[in-house]
């Protein structure tokens, strides 16, 4: 990476030669423990016209917009503007009960859309304390194989998802099915869930939205029932997502900006991990592309085995968060999600938080297990363990929350 001074914050911030030189020891297994950032890496303050962003307005008006075309056209799919109309959005209350011994309300939401082409809905699980105020909210991406439904298919339990424990913190919290919009396997297209009510297969192409952003529009519908329900600080919601849902909790803050947090968990690659660092025992492009390409757009199969040689990387996903929060979590034993580049992925976003006075990832160092770095706008921590969203990580996202004043 190129090292001209953007501006004074950044350059203080920045200290990348003393970064790199950090030890490179190995773990036991053979996997680095440090890998500097390569000089490689797209610049993240400088235009697609190699112009310099050295103000608040460059990166809102020129910079942060091109950025988001990008990943729209080339990563994660333009969604067609039918999908965006809130007009098309209704919501029904079918069930509500005390929960937890009458410390918290559970109410069963179906969101429905009405679209040009047909008609879809979900159903939405969420729980609210008893206060004597708003509360402050999490939207959780139910990933299925985690996750129990009960008749109407709405998100009945998941170990991923401690609901007392975020309740006993003071917040709200609502889930939902993502298989209900879009199907996680390959080979099932784009003929089911919310895909045929907004557009005829016919009238895909390269950028056509694919499944994480169809599970993202599906967050959004949440927050905008969330807009209306007076028990809810719709101010201050955060979005979290493990592994897939991870990419899909980034891309969701990415898309929506009424969102105050987005919470990518062991997202890995195509989520919070750099693509151009070396971490051979990582998940890379071409894998995904073999595997799991309906999460992306077709314009995407293209950067497969070219991690290191694409024009864009997903650092500059998450500084499209900016100014607002942002949460990165990763675990030792999950050399699959590339931890290393995932500390790499925030720190090397955190110029956009500059740019508005605020400051992203504190800290120079990628820190030890269990010592999270928060003293910024960009959290990041490391936790012991394997591939899960564990308490653990829950308590980071909403001691996160509380430092700013959530609560």
């Amino acid at each position: 990476m190129r090292t001209k001074t953007i501006c004074a914050a950044t350059a203080a911030v920045l200290t990348f030669a003393a970064i790199a030189a950090t030890s490179m020891a190995a773990n036991a297994d053979g996997e680095p423990k440090y890998v500097p950032v390569p000089k490689n890496v797209p610049e993240l303050m400088k235009t697609s016209g190699s112009a310099d962003v050295k103000t608040r307005e460059d990166w809102e008006k020129v910079r942060a917009p091109e950025l988001f075309a990008c990943f729209e056209r080339e990563e994660y799919g333009r969604r067609p503007a039918a999908a965006e109309e809130r007009a098309r959005v209704s919501f029904e209350t079918y069930r509500e009960s005390d929960a937890f011994g009458g410390k918290a309300i559970r109410r069963h939401v179906r969101v429905k859309y009405d679209g040009p082409n047909g008609k879809h809905s979900f159903p939405v699980t969420i729980y609210i304390p008893k206060a004597d105020r708003p509360v402050p909210a999490f939207v959780y991406i139910g990933i299925d194989f985690h996750t129990k439904y009960d008749a109407e298919g709405a998100v009945a339990t998941s170990e991923y998802w401690p609901v007392e424990r975020i309740i006993d913190r003071g917040y709200a919290t609502a889930a939902f099915p993502v298989i209900k919009l879009a199907a996680d396997r390959k080979g099932a297209g784009f003929s089911q869930g919310v895909f045929p009510a907004v557009q005829p297969a016919r009238a895909r192409g390269g950028d056509s939205w694919a499944t994480i952003s169809a599970w993202a529009w599906g967050a959004s519908r949440v927050l905008d029932w969330m807009e209306t329900e007076p028990l809810i600080d719709a101010k201050h919601v955060g979005v979290v997502g493990h592994s897939r849902g991870g990419k899909t909790a980034l891309w969701t803050g990415a898309t929506d900006k009424r969102f105050a947090m987005a919470c990518s968990n062991e997202s890995g690659c195509s989520g919070a991990k750099l693509n151009h660092i070396d971490l051979p025992k990582s998940e890379h492009i071409d894998f995904m592309i073999k595997h799991i390409d309906y999460w992306f757009c077709g314009n995407y199969r293209k950067y497969a085995g070219k991690d290191k040689e694409m024009p864009f990387d997903q650092h500059e996903l998450l500084a499209l968060i900016a100014p607002r929060l942002l949460c990165v979590g990763s675990a030792t034993e999950d050399h699959w999600a590339g931890q290393l580049g995932e500390w790499w992925s925030a720190k090397l976003a955190s110029p956009a938080w500059e740019l508005f006075g605020k400051k992203g990832l504190v800290g120079d160092k990628w820190p030890d297990p269990e010592k999270p770095q928060q003293e910024g706008c960009v959290s990041y921590h490391l936790r012991t363990g394997k591939h899960f969203l564990a308490p653990y990580d829950w308590d980071r996202y909403m001691d996160f929350a509380d430092r700013h004043g959530w609560r």
